[in-house]
Parts: C-alpha cells; structure tokens; sequence
C-alpha cells in the first residue's frame, strides 16, 4: 500500500477500538501485609450501572466447605449451589440481602437463587453448622477480589467519578471510602487499610463418622 494511502487508511482501521478506565486497588493491614478475600468495587457517582458480564455465579460444596469462602457478585445475579460432596446438604440464608433455603440434595442445585439487593449474604448448612460462606452483592458491575498480594485491577471503566470501596467479611470496621475520578484512558489508584479478624478453624468430624 502506497504511503499517503497507508496513511488514510489507519484512523478508519481504529475506528470502533475502544479504550477505557482502570482503578488499581490494594488491600493491606496495617503492618502492609495483603488481606486475603477482600473485597474491592467502584460505584458511579452517576449511578450503578447495568448488569453486564456474568449474571450466573456458582458457590460449590466441597470437603464440607463454601467454594469460595467469599464471593462478589452484582445486584441481579443468579447464583447456584453445586453439592460436590458424597453426603448432603441444606443450605440457607437469614440475611436481610437475601433470605431463602435450599432443602437436603445432592449434586446439582435445585434452583437458582437471584440476588436481587445489595448488602452481605452470610450462608449456612443446617446440618453442618461449621460451614459458613460469604456473598457480597454490590450495586455496580466494577468489582474484584484480590489476588495473593492484596490488589485488584477494576478495568472497562468509563471515565468518570467512583467511589471506591473495600470489604472483608471479617473486617472490624468498615475502611473509609475512596472517591476517584479518571478520565477515559487513565489508571487510577485505590489503597485500603482493614483490620480483620483472622479465620478461625472450627471443629469437622471426619466424613466417616457422618450419616449427611
């Protein structure tokens, strides 16, 4: 291709290349050390948004266990409860974000659940009382969990105001906070510290001693 055309011809090839936002965020105690299963989103000062990416989310039972312990889904998400273990069990929610009950099965979930409000969902068994789980449902679709060093990358945003928040199951008080504004190729940063609680183990008799 000659080079006048060549150059005619690129603005038309970047044409539709869309280009957007990121907010970097790290979670940390207050010695610097990452807090793992926190939480990260941005909600638009404009608003929450749509519901985009994923609207089915899954939470397994397995070894007696919520994978994962912790989850992050928006407002208006299905969730399903695969049983991936050779026993049963009746998983249930009393929290005002979202109370329902899933009777004795095994296997595949029964149904779906739609968590349709924004707040904590805590899970339980009613046969395993150590089995405990988290859900968090935010009214925004820019959310993450951290990975093992504390941060999270909350990309495909739109230029804008946000503000930013962090969320622990086990935290002891709620972190302040972040407003961020960025512009429409920008990266922006969040930092939290959180004081949390350390999970305690709690007692699992072993699988052969059970009848559920």
């Amino acid at each position: 291709m000659p080079k006048i055309a060549w150059c005619l011809a690129l603005p038309t090839a970047l044409v539709g290349h869309v280009v957007a936002a990121t907010i970097e965020a790290r979670v940390a105690d207050a010695s610097g050390a990452p807090i793992a299963d926190a939480v990260v989103y941005a909600v638009p000062a404009a608003g929450g948004g749509e519901l985009r990416g994923k609207k089915l989310a899954a939470i397994e039972q397995v070894d007696r266990e919520f994978v994962p312990f912790v989850s992050v889904v928006q407002a208006g998400t299905a969730v399903t409860f695969p049983n991936r273990d050779p026993i049963q069990h009746h998983v249930y929610s009393f929290s005002p974000a979202k109370n329902f009950e899933i009777k004795l099965y095994s296997g595949k979930s029964p149904n779906e659940i739609v968590l349709d409000k924004p707040g904590v969902v805590t899970l339980g068994c009613n046969i395993h009382d150590w089995m405990i789980g988290y859900v968090l449902v935010v009214p925004t679709p820019h959310f993450a969990k951290v990975d093992a060093t504390g941060k999270a990358r909350l990309t495909d945003l739109r230029a804008g105001t946000y503000e930013v928040r962090a969320w622990h199951p086990l935290q002891r008080a709620a972190a302040a906070n972040v407003p961020v504004t960025v512009d429409a190729t920008g990266v922006a940063r969040a930092d939290f510290n959180l004081a949390v609680e350390a999970r305690k183990p709690r007692y699992k008799p072993p699988l052969d001693r059970m009848k559920y």
